[in-house]
């Protein structure tokens, strides 16, 4: 058996190197500049008020002592945002796209569908006034049974997220829509189902010679790490 030498560190210009970090000096000295520290006329500094539920209805939303304290500029809900499509629209590039969705995303609209979606945005001269005002926004909820397995959801009596919305069926993936208010068939948290196949898997499985079944969950894993 015949070792191979190991590659030599010179080959490369980065690794196998220390390389000086050029902004390190400015941090460690607490020379640099960072948002918190940028001031300029008019300034205002925005805080968003976030559900403690994972699953509620919002039954109202009174800001009425936040928009008294002094130096609050405006809050702002759901109700301030137009009310956009309930239908998938294409996009330029990438998968179809559902408007209400999306806006939903931003601002919670009639029900929060987890911890920490935003309920309601303020807008003050100071960050300490801005959140005092998210303090004094007051938000009635109907918590409800919340969503916690992805498997469980896709169940017969599973809570339902979205009241309204449509499964769309294919070959090919389409996010699910609201549906129409005439459209009385029963909601699901399938917003998509479609079948994507390659090669012939069931003669595949004739033909080998041995064939181990198992059942893998895994987290989300974004594909494109900074």
């Amino acid at each position: 058996m015949t070792a191979k030498a190991p590659v030599s560190n010179s080959r490369f210009k980065v690794i196998g190197t220390t390389p000086i970090r050029h902004d390190a000096m400015d941090k460690v000295t607490g020379q640099a500049r960072y948002g918190a520290d940028i001031s300029m006329p008019g300034l205002l500094h925005g805080k968003i008020l976030r559900s403690p539920h994972a699953h509620a209805k919002i039954r109202s939303i009174d800001a009425a002592k936040a928009l008294a304290l002094p130096g609050v500029k405006a809050v702002v809900t759901a109700a301030d945002l137009p009310v956009l499509s309930g239908r998938p629209v294409d996009v330029a590039e990438g998968s179809p796209l559902n408007p209400r969705f999306l806006s939903n995303n931003v601002l919670a609209s009639g029900k929060v569908l987890y911890q920490g979606h935003a309920v309601a945005g303020v807008a003050a001269d100071s960050v300490h006034t801005a959140e005092r005002a998210l303090s004094l926004i007051e938000v009635d909820y109907e918590v409800l049974t919340p969503v916690l397995d992805g498997k469980e959801a896709m169940e017969p009596g599973s809570p339902i997220l979205h009241d309204r919305l449509f499964r769309s069926e294919g070959e090919f993936f389409r996010p699910g829509g609201l549906r129409d208010e005439d459209d009385d068939s029963a909601p699901t948290n399938i917003a998509s189902h479609f079948v994507f196949e390659l090669g012939d898997p069931e003669q595949g499985f004739k033909e080998a010679d041995v064939v181990v079944e198992r059942e893998f969950r895994t987290r989300p894993v974004h594909q494109g790490y900074i």
